[in-house]
């Protein structure tokens, strides 16, 4: 415990960010850096709990009272050593994790929680400045070969331990680069793009092989990788968004956000925004623009946001977020104790630049000119009645309440429902969930073919950045078990047990 009274002394403080007048004409990050001091004292405010509930709280078992002792105590490689010994990519985590560890913070109870996720990030960047971060090259190799389909972050984070174990790993993307949503979904002013390729360099360093515009069961034969590979992974996402199919669903303007997102990650690196890597059957003929548009985004959660912030880069003449939940409350309420994730109203930065928020809004029908082009929605307000835990059960239309709002632009961001089947899966035969998932046991990964595995979206549904690594360096223990009998990786539950 770095300081005791460190909790008593200071309070939480995040660090600082560029303005927004200045920070929506660019797509660059703009959430500074903590000066030395900031960092000693947020570092400080870790009570080294008996019992420390943000290790349950994090999906990848971050040790984490220890690192912010080793960031308070400024010994760089130490705090690198324990952070790197859980996370694979805390650089990603420290930037766009919500953070479930803070909600699970004991200093939460009754003050502001320690700022986990800043120090994480401080951390990694600090490694990568002082050069501690180096290729983890294994001394031996085993002689077998693993395919790991899908490169976003599951995918890296099991071809990353695979290899540490000594195996060959290829990863096969069928994007033009490796990083999935990490690169094509995640707005750059978030994460960018240099924080990926920066990784993915180290990976090849140490020796995974990265082969793009490669789509399994399009240009890349199923059959050639079952020949040739040892055992494969699934770690392809969620990649399945979910629709709006009402009256108007086909007029020009209405888009799935990934769409509206992909092409402007594309553009920031100066690529055709229409050229799509991916082969996929849907080809893209129509520049997504907000510029000077009146934008709905349908969907209040994080893809939303960064609809939001993009369509402010834009220029857009309005944006507006329906959400069809009734707005959450400030606070957590009875109904979502601590250390629970409470489901509470949450501001982005996105929301900070512009957005008017409007909740318990449904849309009724997409309205459009004699040329198809979107014009207006048609919308409805909702009244929730809410079941015994406090949850939203059921809703009805508010009579009097339907209305048209100008729109030409349309986002559905409602989440995705499940994996791509046609192609890959369907030609290999695997099995599904009743959700439409990868089947796979929790503990083994393993689905219905014994060579073949599952980690990520792909198996658990849409979920977070940090439960994908976790997924995927849980996965990649299971697939090293099946190939020698036992593995050299180390699990979640073991690395706390140390901690503890």
């Amino acid at each position: 415990m770095g300081k005791p009274t460190g909790f008593m002394e200071f309070t939480r403080e995040l660090p600082g960010k560029r303005p927004v007048e200045e920070r929506v004409n660019d797509y660059n990050e703009f959430v500074n850096r903590y000066s030395d001091e900031q960092l000693n004292k947020q570092s400080a405010r870790c009570m080294n709990c008996g019992v420390p509930f943000c290790h349950n709280g994090c999906p990848l078992g971050n040790v984490i009272p220890e690192f912010n002792d080793a960031v308070y105590r400024k010994n760089w490689d130490e705090a690198y050593d324990i952070l790197s010994s859980t996370n694979n990519f805390p650089e990603f985590t420290g930037r766009i994790c919500p953070a479930p560890c803070e909600t699970a913070c004991v200093l939460g109870i009754n003050q502001p929680a320690v700022t986990i996720e800043e120090i994480e990030k401080h951390i990694i960047e600090i490694a990568f400045e002082k050069g501690l971060v180096k290729a983890r090259k294994p001394n031996l190799r085993t002689g077998k070969k693993v395919a790991v389909i899908g490169s976003g972050p599951a995918g890296l984070a099991a071809a990353a331990q695979l290899n540490y174990a000594g195996h060959s790993v290829t990863v096969f993307e069928r994007d033009e680069k490796p990083g999935g949503l990490l690169r094509f979904g995640i707005p750059d002013f978030k994460l960018e793009k240099w924080v990926i390729d920066r990784r993915v360099s180290l990976l090849e360093e140490e020796g995974v092989v990265f082969k793009c515009h490669s789509n399994v069961g399009v240009n890349v034969r199923v059959n050639d990788l079952l020949r040739e590979y040892q055992a494969i992974v699934l770690a392809g996402g969620s990649t399945v968004p979910r629709d709006l199919n009402i009256p108007g669903r086909s007029l020009k303007g209405v888009h799935f956000a990934m769409e509206f997102l992909k092409q402007q990650n594309k553009r920031n690196y100066n690529a055709d925004p229409l050229a799509f890597g991916d082969i996929e059957s849907n080809i893209h003929t129509e520049q997504l623009m907000a510029t000077g548009k009146h934008v709905v985004v349908i969907g209040g959660g994080d893809t939303g946001s960064d609809c939001v912030g993009t369509s402010n880069r834009h220029g857009a003449a309005s944006i507006t977020q329906f959400e069809l939940l009734p707005k959450p409350p400030e606070s957590r309420t009875p109904f979502m104790p601590w250390p629970t994730y409470p489901m509470v109203l949450k501001t982005s930065t996105s929301h900070e630049e512009g957005c008017e928020r409007q909740w318990a809004v449904a849309t009724k029908e997409f309205i459009g000119d004699e040329a198809g082009n979107l014009k207006a929605l048609k919308i409805v307000n909702l009244e929730w009645t809410s079941s015994a835990d406090g949850r939203p059960a059921q809703f009805r239309e508010v009579a009097g309440s339907e209305r048209e709002i100008p729109c030409e632009l349309a986002l559905f961001a409602m989440g995705f429902v499940h994996p791509q089947k046609e192609g890959m899966l369907s030609e290999l035969g695997i099995e599904l969930d009743e959700r439409g998932n990868v089947r796979a046991g929790e503990k083994a990964f393993q689905t219905n073919i014994p060579k073949i595995f599952t980690a990520g979206d792909m198996r658990r549904g849409q979920s977070l950045v940090v439960w994908a690594i976790s997924e995927g360096r849980e996965c990649a223990r299971k697939v090293d078990e099946f190939l020698m009998g036992q593995s050299v990786l180390e699990t979640k539950d073991a690395m706390l047990s140390v901690a503890s």
